[in-house]
């Protein structure tokens, strides 16, 4: 059964989750080394996530590919 598709910001909690129980030193080796791995895998997650909303915002532009920027006043 495929997983449900999780929001970028669920994500960032997990991941930020992950990074307070390897920071507390309370984890068994085998314990870190199952977060590691979660938290990679989350990382690649939120790295696509992010490549790809940059590639729509570059296209949702009217005068071709260009950077984001906030508009100035």
């Amino acid at each position: 059964m495929a997983k449900k598709k999780e929001s970028y910001e669920t994500m960032m909690e997990r991941l930020e989750k992950i990074v307070e129980v390897m920071d507390s030193n309370e984890v068994t080796l085998e314990g870190t080394m199952v977060n590691y791995e979660e938290g990679v895998k989350l990382c690649n997650d939120l790295y696509k996530i992010l490549n790809d909303t940059e590639g729509k915002i570059k296209i949702l532009t009217d005068e071709g590919e260009k950077d984001f920027t906030p508009h100035e006043e």
